[in-house]
């Protein structure tokens, strides 16, 4: 039961549950029906809180259901008429209160209490205006209701740092509950991993970016302007929410050797030129430099361009998605091997065997046989 710790603190039972999602059916039949204990005016300084003087109410069982599917905040649950006097919801009963250290110290849910409703009010309103990106947090940023985060990269010991904050907390204010602002500490090298992820150089910080998550998909957007004030970050987001913004695709310079071997290097820039040319067969293996299938296989990969290599229908490529991004072709896994077929430039899904014989088969399904590389025939 490690998902589920007890702690007894002043007579308040507080049930962390950490593995809640993945343990759900179980945690159900445990807590089952599941109550939130009633909490006194001491308790209930750092929670997010229910005063209501009916807890069989609907609007109870929603704020009951609504924490039994959130992992972070800490819920409670009062009838206390001391504690309706101390917080003045003695006539406006019930209510939804969010206690928290930082910014305006508690928030009001205002409107009807649902499940939905408490659920946005939350996300809206449990992390600091800025947020701080830690391992901690990121779940909380990434994974909860608010889809658009303005990112700001900037080292806690930078001599701007507290300007840049100031600056972006003006702006946060308006957003709030649209658009979460957060700082990534890049003196941090456990960050170096996200400025890697939007291909920022380390001469381009202080910088921001912007981003805004779909169900398929996170779009990045890199502003004109690099300044860090609340000009340009309220300029930046009129912009986004205009549909003004084009989203910004990480690409590779361009190698000067990119078609010197039978397997073509492609990174962003060249890609439509290449392997949306109407004339020829264009298979294209997208990989990650770290992927160990992808080096299983490489060897392979550079045998069946040779295979093609005087062959003008068709071309074998490949492509670094750590490094590049293309804003009409996705990719979940690596390697990942697309064909884009001569003619309508079709995008086929190739899930057939990774042996040589295997993708000549599937490049020539007409044909007995492909020539073999030189190499391969000396093996033989």
């Amino acid at each position: 039961m490690g998902f589920l710790k007890s702690m007894l603190e002043g007579g308040l039972l507080i049930l962390s549950l950490s593995g809640l999602r993945r343990s759900l059916d179980l945690l159900l039949k445990i807590l089952q029906p599941r109550r939130l204990l009633q909490l006194s005016l001491k308790q209930i300084k750092s929670s997010l809180s229910d005063f209501s003087t009916d807890l069989e109410s609907a609007e109870a069982v929603a704020f009951n259901t609504a924490a039994d599917l959130d992992e972070n905040a800490k819920y409670g649950i009062t009838s206390s008429e001391e504690v309706f006097e101390e917080y003045e919801v003695k006539d406006k009963t019930p209510a939804v209160v969010l206690f928290k250290k930082f910014d305006e110290g508690k928030n009001v849910l205002e409107g009807d209490i649902t499940e939905e409703s408490v659920a946005t009010f939350v996300s809206a309103n449990y992390l600091p205006l800025v947020v701080d990106f830690t391992s901690e947090t990121a779940p909380m940023i990434f994974q909860g209701k608010i889809k658009s985060h303005l990112l700001v990269f900037v080292p806690a010991d930078h001599e701007k740092h507290d300007a840049i904050i100031e600056e972006a907390t003006k702006v946060a204010k308006d957003y709030k509950g649209e658009v979460l602002f957060v700082t990534i500490d890049t003196g941090v090298k456990d960050n170096n991993r996200v400025t890697e992820f939007f291909g920022i150089e380390e001469t381009e910080i202080p910088t921001f970016r912007l981003t805004a998550t779909t169900p398929n998909d996170m779009l990045k957007y890199k502003p004109e302007v690099e300044e860090l004030n609340e000009k340009n970050f309220r300029s930046f987001l009129e912009k986004f929410k205009a549909g003004e913004l084009k989203p910004h695709l990480k690409s590779q310079t361009l190698p000067e050797d990119w078609d010197a071997q039978p397997v073509k290097v492609l990174v962003g820039s060249n890609f439509e030129e290449v392997a949306l040319d109407a004339t020829k067969d264009v298979l294209v293996e997208f990989y990650a430099p770290w992927c160990g299938h992808c080096k299983q296989l490489a060897p392979i990969w550079d045998k069946l361009g040779e295979a093609f290599e005087d062959n003008d229908k068709v071309v074998i490529a490949k492509m670094d998605m750590t490094v590049n991004e293309l804003e009409n072709v996705k990719v979940s896994g690596f390697p990942t091997i697309k064909l884009f077929s001569a003619g309508g430039n079709k995008e086929v899904d190739y899930d057939g065997g990774r042996t040589l014989e295997e993708f000549v088969k599937f490049l020539t399904p007409d044909e007995e046989e492909v020539e073999k590389p030189a190499a391969e025939k000396d093996e033989l």
